[in-house]
């Protein structure tokens, strides 16, 4: 990595560090029903963590219109 990607890295992460840090926090949140959706998948437990973790489940989905391109 030449000095002017890792820049450009820099650049990005304070540019997008709050939606970054939604994003982790909604993953973190889902991480358990992540996890029995991997292992079993059933369509009970998918509309399970979809009707009981509303807000994780829209930042996921709204989260690359979130995201700001600096170019």
């Amino acid at each position: 990595m030449s000095l002017i990607s890792i820049g450009r890295l820099f650049i990005y992460l304070r540019c997008n560090w709050l939606q970054i840090i939604l994003i982790i926090l909604s993953i973190y949140d889902l991480r358990i029903d992540l996890r029995v959706l991997i292992d079993f998948f059933t369509f009970s437990t998918l509309f399970y963590t979809i009707s009981e973790h509303p807000l994780a489940i829209t930042i996921l989905i709204t989260s690359p219109s979130l995201l700001k391109n600096n170019k």
